[in-house]
């Protein structure tokens, strides 16, 4: 962390968290392919740092700094695609976010729910705050932390197959 700008490490010191990556072997990591985790302590001596999870041997652990931007970018992204998804308009969607996030984290309140209603238009939303949020990564389920996770209501064509 010494190494590194004053500003970044003045943002660090309360936004720190850890990556671990879900898929070791990939050959390319970026974003959405690191399952976040909070940093919870350091051991100088033995060299070692403690987070809130198991990390195997071998595997990529990546630090990731809490930015309101990338936050942004990528909550609009992720609700690009589901917009594409999606064959017409979702019916309705409830909107998990964590407590850290909010006008805390991004200036001003109700972020989340904003961005869904300029991706995705006045589709109806429910919504509250978490601690512990479910969404996938990687294909797989986890409990995340600092994220906003949503469920989208699709109806149901009148295709008994759907």
């Amino acid at each position: 962390l010494r190494d590194l700008p004053t500003e970044v490490q003045e943002r660090a010191g309360r936004n720190l968290l850890a990556g671990v990556a879900m898929d070791e072997y990939a050959d390319d990591l970026g974003r959405g392919d690191f399952l976040i985790r909070n940093l919870l302590g350091v051991d100088r001596e033995r060299g070692a740092i403690a987070i809130n999870d198991y990390v195997r041997v071998g595997q990529t652990l990546q630090f990731q700094l809490r930015d309101a931007e990338a936050a942004t970018e990528e909550l609009n992204a992720l609700l690009d695609r589901a917009r594409e998804a999606m064959a017409g308009e979702a019916a309705g969607g409830l909107l998990c976010a964590c407590n850290g996030r909010g006008q805390g984290m991004f200036g001003e309140p109700d972020h989340d729910a904003a961005a869904v209603a300029d991706r995705l238009g006045s589709v109806p939303i429910a919504g509250l705050f978490c601690n512990g949020e479910i969404g996938p990564v990687g294909g797989t389920p986890f409990v995340h932390g600092f994220t906003a996770s949503l469920a989208l209501f699709v109806p149901v064509g009148e295709d008994p197959e759907r």
